[in-house]
């Protein structure tokens, strides 16, 4: 076994889940997904698929039908260029993290530099390490309980000898977003630096600052016909989205962009996602799927087809119940005595610190054990972030967020008793 493999650090949040196995009654929000069901449109375009027998291998790159759905995608919320241009520089992936190790196996060799911002995702260090990267860390600041940009110390951080900067914005687990002015000074500083940024735009979807009257009361869907029909914006216009790189970047920008069908359509256990990257690396990954994975099963990339299709009535409607869950739940974790917590402005967390709980995994752990309430701790996501718990609010039922926000206090007013 590589010595990088070996030394490889379990996920800290699997360790808490771990805790809760047949435990009865647990709340679990560590996560990071939605507990509804993917939408019927999307599941029904996959049962099609295999009943007329698409059990066969396709393009590395994916479907052409379904490049050209996504090309139509990225042109509706990055406007400009027109859906032609995009479609050359697409690549269908087996979800997210699959995407982003293409990229890092695209663009890093052995011993190079890689900086990521953290806290982060935590796959987003480990993968560059797994192939032989040297890996730092540039670290967002906390103020207030909100995570922000040191801008200066992300351009000191970067170098010539920096090959590959790392960002998720909106990020996993903070909620920080950047600005369109803060992505055009990282763009201009690392291409005076030659160095390749690869952006995690996940959740560029689940975004709370825009205009709020286009989009549906928060509600509930109903249980037979989840999102259905609900969410169109009545003026047909650009959907809301949290800046992006490809909004700012020039056309050979060293960029490459990952974006997955899981967050924004309730797509998590389909793993398929995409890059978006210069064409002259298009063939090139094209490669590394045959080597990783061949291809994206079919019938998947029938439904991720659908999902783009009903997307007007999905997404929206999802960003505005998990904008009620959010405003449901932070009001309650902001009042209890001494928590840090920002309201984030993107994504489906809560980040949060507790007074005089330093060790968050132990913390976590004796939540699961005690209180019956499933976190996942600050320190999986960087040592900056211990201390801190996530807590994914994407809850079909906000009363599950307030229940556990009701153990959360009986727990730790129990501790200043103790």
């Amino acid at each position: 076994m590589r010595d990088v493999v070996a030394g490889l650090e379990g996920s800290r949040i699997r360790e808490v889940a771990n805790e809760g196995i047949g435990r009865e009654g647990v709340l679990k929000f560590w996560f990071g997904e939605s507990d509804e069901v993917t939408p019927e449109p999307i599941r029904q375009a996959a049962i099609a698929s295999l009943q007329a027998g698409e059990t066969f291998y396709a393009h590395n790159l994916g479907l052409p039908e379904l490049r050209e759905a996504i090309a139509g995608y990225t042109d509706r919320l990055h406007p400009g260029r027109g859906s032609a241009h995009w479609f050359g520089r697409l690549a269908v992936t087996s979800g997210g993290v699959n995407g982003l190790m293409l990229a890092a196996q695209t663009l890093v060799n052995a011993s190079d530099e890689v900086v990521v911002l953290t806290p982060a995702w935590p796959n987003l260090v480990a993968q560059p390490l797994i192939l032989g990267a040297r890996v730092r860390s540039v670290s967002l600041v906390p103020r207030g309980g909100a995570w922000t940009l040191d801008l200066e110390a992300l351009r000191q951080a970067v170098t010539p000898a920096t090959r590959v900067l790392i960002i998720n914005a909106p990020a996993n687990p903070t909620g920080f977003t950047l600005t369109a002015d803060q992505q055009r000074a990282i763009l201009a500083h690392c291409r005076t630096t030659g160095t390749w940024i690869v952006a995690d735009e996940v959740y560029e979807r689940l975004y709370f600052e825009g205009d709020a009257s286009n989009e549906p009361a928060p509600g509930r869907p109903k249980p037979d016909a989840p999102w259905r029909g609900e969410g169109r914006s009545p003026s047909g216009g650009r959907p809301i989205c949290a800046p992006s790189f490809l909004d700012v970047a020039e056309a050979d920008d060293r960029l490459i962009v990952a974006h997955s069908f899981s967050k924004s359509f309730l797509m998590t256990g389909w793993r398929l996602g995409w890059l978006v990257l210069p064409p002259a690396l298009t063939e090139a990954v094209g490669k590394l799927i045959e080597f990783n994975t061949s291809c994206a099963p079919v019938f998947v990339q029938r439904g991720a087809i659908a999902a783009i299709a009903h997307g007007d009535a999905v997404t929206p409607a999802l960003v505005a119940h998990l904008r009620h869950c959010r405003d449901t739940l932070v009001p309650l974790l902001q009042a209890l005595p001494g928590v840090e917590l920002a309201t984030p402005r993107a994504g489906m967390y809560a980040f949060f610190r507790l007074p005089g709980q330093a060790d968050c995994l132990d913390v976590a752990k004796r939540l699961v054990r005690e209180a019956g309430l499933g976190l996942a701790p600050g320190s999986a996501f960087a040592p900056e972030a211990a201390g801190w718990l996530r807590w994914c609010f994407a809850s079909r039922d906000v009363a599950r967020l307030e229940e556990g926000v009701r153990r959360l206090r009986g727990w730790f007013e129990g501790q200043g008793k103790a």
